[in-house]
């Protein structure tokens, strides 16, 4: 497991190490003593798994407000996504800056995201399971989000024309956090 640093403070990809023999491969997806090494949260209330159908659908940005927020270490298990982080932690020196990075059930790569930060992705393959654990459990009176369309972010999308929930396409700006 090797755990980087990102540009954006608190973001961190970590890459796992698949160990193959002949029956496939074995792979850690989380370690205390090598999160704990790097400061990173190492309790996780509340693990969740997402499935999309679809190619192209897209998911977010969502986040958590106080007084929980959530961190979230996320990982795609099957299929390919484009996974997208948006700094909205209003006193910080990169609020509004995004990274994205592909995950894959082939690149077994995982992304740590802290909280202050919203998340989304969008599906490159068909039938694409997210496996999200978070530190805090979900509470619907807090969750938040902002555009995935926003143009003061303009984040790059790989797929054009995206399918987008109700819920998503009324996402405030972030200029309206």
């Amino acid at each position: 497991m090797i755990i980087q640093e990102t540009t954006l403070q608190g973001v961190w990809v970590v890459e796992l190490s698949a160990h193959p023999d002949a029956r496939g491969y074995f792979l850690r997806t989380f370690c205390s003593q090598e999160f704990d090494r790097h400061s990173l949260n190492t309790h996780w209330a509340q693990c969740n798994m997402s499935y999309t159908s679809v190619r192209g659908m897209l998911r977010g940005m969502h986040f958590q407000k106080d007084p929980s927020p959530e961190i979230k270490l996320v990982q795609c298990v099957t299929g390919v996504i484009q996974d997208v982080v948006v700094d909205v932690r209003k006193d910080s020196p990169t609020f509004g800056r995004w990274l994205a990075y592909e995950l894959s059930e082939r690149n077994h790569r995982a992304l740590y995201i802290p909280a202050g930060f919203a998340h989304g992705f969008q599906c490159l393959s068909d039938d694409c399971r997210v496996s999200y654990q978070m530190s805090s459990a979900y509470d619907a009176s807090l969750t938040g989000g902002v555009r995935w369309d926003d143009p003061d972010l303009a984040i790059e999308w790989p797929l054009s024309n995206p399918m987008v929930s109700e819920r998503d396409s009324q996402l405030p700006a972030l200029s309206h956090i």
